[in-house]
């Protein structure tokens, strides 16, 4: 019935794109179910009594009376929540504010209730629907959040995803789609979009907007500044989020170029100046300033910046601060960084930093997709690991990051597999370079099933140290263990990108660091 009920979801939200009659677009849902399904007597009741009640309280009633928790138990049953769908649906008359104050007051699972009557309604009516007597799309600012274990995507945005989809649709077709704003990642080429920029709480007065799409227009008040930034990884309200967590990776790091191209929007002087803000000691944001140019009336500009070391401390946000009127039209980076993630006791080594300061923080642990079965935090070393049944992965990157080189030193307590992986895209898909208790070194490739790409007899002991590097360049692998050195050509591969880490099968390893690095930059011998 959980099934049934996401395919009527589905199927109506496939339709809602050129078909606004709600009746027909139930027809729609209805018609993917079997006609004897739970799901589809509670759409047939629901629709019955709307006709019959014509006030959403007694139709509420209805439901709980027949179709309650107390008949389908469980922490949050498909069968009740999908009656208050159909039932906001209906009374809601396509009115997306009043449809969302139906289902929220409905109560039972009101976050997954209201986002799909939102969905389909959003999809029916358009961006109008959102624009009426409420802002809905202001407080949003585009923002959104997917936890999975493909860190690297958890902190987007709303026009990043929607394109997304279009590729997708496009690929289907054997079509390629046109990359708006030269493919940057930032370029606001839809009415409205804000990508998740919004002025910092901190960062003075002003105002930003983006009426017509190309170009996100931020204004700061009188003679002051005003800092408008976007979310690079978990932002502060959400360190703690009370019943969830959200796995996510930072989305931009140190040795990445950001490039910015800004135009002057007003009539007087302007000055743009590239930030970012850092995760430090108690996981407050230091905010770190770039490059700055002045802008004369009718000029732009484009500001490039280099990330600076930033002491294994998360980048959170980046953005401008701004004085005068300024239109950000794009705002990218990309490629593999120069990184190294360790524990950062002595603090990061930029300006901000007291070395007399004890850096208690947290971030750049969470910064780690952990898909292990423990990740130690009160141990010694900076990452102590350990996974009790099956292959376990730790992991944080992008897919940003395509052809690069992985270093760490990994000393077993005990495991049976253990080693260092690249282009993970999850925890079921990446390469690495590990050493077996069958007694060899194996360069392995995971794309939901496991191939060992090359192999050789390595004898190793437990509580020993093991120096491994993988660099993955295009087609080609490469892994080296202790004096081992593996290649295999993977001819074909979808796996052309992802983050860095380590996997673990079985038993527990401790590591004090590992570094990233483009394969164009000389091969380190030691973290730094």
């Amino acid at each position: 019935e959980a099934v049934y009920g996401a395919q009527v979801i589905a199927a109506m939200e496939a339709q809602a794109f050129i078909e606004s009659d709600m009746d027909k677009l139930l027809d729609t849902g209805l018609s993917v179910i079997p006609a004897d399904s739970v799901i589809a007597q509670v759409i047939h009741d629901v629709r019955s009594w709307h006709k019959e009640d014509g006030d959403w309280r007694k139709t509420r009633e209805r439901i709980g009376e027949k179709y309650g928790y107390d008949k389908w138990r469980g922490a949050c049953h498909m069968v009740p929540n999908h009656a208050l769908i159909i039932m906001a649906l209906l009374y809601g008359e396509g009115d997306f504010t009043r449809s969302q104050m139906i289902i929220n007051t409905a109560g039972w699972d009101t976050d997954c209730n209201a986002a799909n009557v939102g969905c389909i309604l959003g999809i029916r009516g358009g961006l109008a629907a959102l624009e009426q007597d409420y802002d809905w799309r202001g407080p949003v600012a585009d923002r959104m959040y997917l936890s999975t274990a493909d860190g690297g995507r958890g902190i987007t945005d709303a026009l990043t995803e929607s394109y997304r989809i279009i590729k997708a649709a496009y690929a289907l077709r054997g079509e390629a789609a046109e990359a708006p704003g030269g493919g940057a990642k930032f370029h606001f080429s839809q009415p409205g979009s804000t990508q998740g920029f919004q002025i910092a709480a901190d960062g003075g007065a002003g105002s930003l907007s983006n009426e017509q799409g190309g170009a996100l227009r931020i204004q700061s008040s009188g003679n002051g500044a005003v800092r408008a930034t976007t979310p690079t990884f978990v932002p502060t309200e959400a360190i703690n989020m009370p019943g969830y967590q959200l796995f996510a990776s930072p989305t931009l790091y140190p040795g990445q170029t950001v490039t910015a191209t800004v135009a002057n929007a007003g009539d007087g002087v302007a000055t743009a100046t590239l930030v970012i803000g850092v995760y430090g000691a108690e996981d407050k944001v230091n905010i770190v300033n770039g490059p700055s140019e002045q802008i004369a009336p009718g000029g732009d500009v484009t500001l490039t910046w280099t990330m600076p070391t930033t002491g294994s401390n998360p980048i959170n946000a980046v953005g401008l601060e701004v004085s005068g009127t300024v239109a950000l039209k794009t705002l990218d980076w990309g490629g593999a960084p120069t990184v190294t993630f360790e524990r950062p006791v002595e603090g990061p080594a930029v300006s901000w930093f007291d070395p007399k300061d004890i850096i208690p923080a947290t971030m750049w642990r969470k910064a780690w997709v952990d898909g292990v079965d423990a990740f130690g935090e009160w141990w010694p070393e900076a990452y102590r690991i350990s996974q009790n049944e099956g292959t376990g992965v730790m992991a944080q990157g992008t897919h940003d990051w395509a052809d690069y080189t992985v270093k760490t030193t990994i000393t077993p307590a005990v495991a049976k597999t253990f080693g260092a992986a690249a282009r993970v895209q999850g925890m079921r898909r990446y390469y690495a370079i590990a050493l077996s208790d069958n007694g060899t070194a194996q360069l392995i490739k995971m794309d939901d099933e496991q191939t060992v790409l090359a192999e050789q007899p390595f004898a190793w002991e437990v509580f020993q140290p093991y120096d491994f590097a993988i660099t993955v360049d295009g087609e080609s692998i490469t892994g080296t263990v202790g004096d081992v050195t593996l290649s295999a050509t993977d001819a074909g591969t979808r796996l052309r990108d992802g983050s860095a880490g380590y996997i673990i099968e079985v038993g527990t390893i401790t590591s004090e660091a590992l570094s990233v690095a483009p394969i164009s930059l000389p091969v380190f011998s030691q973290p730094d």
